[in-house]
C-alpha cells in the first residue's frame, strides 16, 4: 500500500486546515485509514480513524472530538481529515495511515502548525 499526502501547513489558532491523503497498491487489504500526529516530546498519537468497510465507523482522539472530521471517498481513494478550531496544541507532524492485517502504512510527514 502506497500513501500520499498533502495539505497542512500554518494556521492561526481557531483556524482550520485540510488534510487529504491518497491510497493506492493493494487498496482491497485495507481494514482502517486514518491520521496519526506526532508532537514534540510526546508520543505518536492516532487522531482519527475510520472502517473501510461499509459500516463506516470512526474513532476520534478526546482531544480533538467535535473539532476534526474524517471521511474517505472510495472512488477516489482517499481519506480526508477536516480541521476545524485548530489550537496551538494541534501542532505536530501529521501521517496518513492504512491498517492491514498484516501491518500499519504510514505515508510520508506534513506539517501542521498552529499559532496562538
Amino acid at each position: 500500500v502506497q500513501l500520499q499526502a498533502s495539505g497542512g501547513g500554518l494556521v492561526q489558532a481557531g483556524g482550520s486546515l485540510g488534510l487529504s491523503c491518497a491510497f493506492s497498491g493493494s487498496v482491497i487489504s485495507i481494514i482502517h485509514m486514518g491520521w496519526y500526529r506526532l508532537a514534540p516530546g510526546k508520543e505518536r498519537e492516532l487522531v482519527a480513524r475510520i472502517n473501510s468497510d461499509s459500516i463506516n465507523s470512526m474513532y476520534y482522539a478526546d482531544p480533538v472530538k467535535g473539532r476534526f472530521t474524517i471521511s474517505r471517498d472510495d472512488d477516489k481513494n482517499t481519506v480526508s481529515l477536516q480541521m476545524n478550531s485548530l489550537k496551538p496544541e494541534d501542532t505536530a507532524v501529521y501521517y496518513c495511515g492504512a491498517r492491514t492485517r498484516l501491518r500499519l502504512y504510514l505515508g510520508q510527514e506534513t506539517l501542521v502548525t498552529v499559532s496562538s
